[in-house]
């Protein structure tokens, strides 16, 4: 994988030949959906399909969204997934304790990710991005969130948003990636809700339409005069490795060198 994937393509996994066409769509990670995507009769169906497509290695890393741990389907779903060669990761949905990630993690080698999606599950976000070395990472699902709290307009969600950034990163996990932007027609509200997410520390995106993914990434890729920048701050540290000011007038130390390495290695996609 790559180290800074942006696109995490979300896909039914009851629908094997939509599977197929997201595994060539593009996106840095395909995330097979047991969970929401999928209808309660369908359930069998999609495990014992999802467990037949990654039985071999992928062409892209896929990642499995499993079904709620506290219900009927979870347990099954961890029990074929868990040591198959193409599943690269278990996305745990409404995750609302550490003991959750645990639990999975004893049973299972596969890197896991939680997913944030209740009052309860932000109010532990430390506690859960730090639950076990197997998780990875931890990021909002935005939906049930919304409901969970009331939440009307976009920006009632921005503490919880911040806070899962937060979380992450005082966990030493990589910045979570942006919940799902449901309009697969409204482009220009995606890009604009990206600079936003982007704004507040988040990094990458996931999608439910292959047309979500060169809008997510364009957004997130740094911009010809960010890399210049970059470039500008990693020529000045390598003459004088202490704290300096550069001749604009920008101060650089080792925090701003750090960011500037992450720019340059994200420009490395163009």
């Amino acid at each position: 994988m790559t180290p800074f994937p942006l696109t995490w393509l979300y896909v039914p996994g009851d629908r094997p030949h939509v599977v197929a066409k997201a595994l060539a769509a593009g996106a840095d990670v395909v995330v097979i959906d047991l969970e929401d995507a999928v209808a309660p009769d369908r359930k069998d169906y999609a495990r014992a399909a999802t467990t037949e497509r990654l039985g071999e290695p992928q062409p892209v890393p896929v990642h499995v969204r499993v079904n709620a741990l506290d219900g009927p389907w979870a347990a099954a779903d961890l029990t074929a997934l868990a040591t198959l060669p193409g599943v690269s990761g278990l996305r745990l949905p409404k995750v609302t304790s550490p003991g959750q990630i645990r639990q999975v993690a004893v049973a299972t080698p596969v890197p896991l990710y939680a997913l944030l999606e209740s009052a309860l599950g932000i109010e532990h976000a430390y506690a859960i991005a730090t639950a076990h070395p197997s998780l990875r990472g931890v990021s909002l699902g935005e939906a049930d969130l919304r409901a969970d709290l009331g939440v009307r307009a976009d920006a009632g969600l921005d503490w919880p948003r911040s806070r899962v950034v937060v979380a992450a990163r005082a966990a030493g996990l990589a910045p979570p990636a942006q919940s799902v932007h449901p309009d697969i027609r409204d482009l220009d509200g995606l890009a604009a809700s990206c600079a936003r997410g982007r704004a507040l520390g988040f990094l990458g995106r996931a999608a439910i339409h292959p047309r979500q993914l060169p809008v997510i990434e364009r957004a997130y890729l740094p911009t010809s005069a960010e890399i210049e920048s970059a470039e500008t701050i990693i020529k000045a540290a390598a003459t004088n490795e202490g704290a300096q000011a550069l001749p604009d007038g920008r101060f650089v130390d080792a925090a701003v060198v750090a960011a500037a390495q992450r720019t340059l290695s994200l420009g490395r996609r163009h």
